[in-house]
């Protein structure tokens, strides 16, 4: 039984991390990109407003940086729950 809640206990935490990360990428390329464009137009960024930077390249940026951030955490969750390669 202690196996099985090991185990609950590590997909629990890789599906909050999973989630938090989705979360952040919606937010940034459909939330700023598109739903609060409007909003960001006042701010420049490069030359172009905050909201179509968003849409064009931030988005992408965000993506990337969210992957190494995820490889960076389950490392640590498998070192934590004893899985690690």
């Amino acid at each position: 039984m202690a196996e099985k809640t090991s185990s609950n206990a590590y997909w629990d935490a890789n599906i909050r991390i999973i989630s938090i990360c989705l979360a952040i990428w919606f937010l940034c390329s459909f939330g700023f990109g598109i739903l609060l464009r409007p909003m960001l137009s006042g701010i420049s960024v490069g030359g172009t407003d905050l909201g179509f930077w968003f849409a064009q390249q931030g988005s992408i940026l965000v993506f990337l940086v969210l992957i190494f951030f995820y490889a960076w955490k389950m490392n640590k969750v498998d070192a934590e729950h004893g899985v690690e390669e």
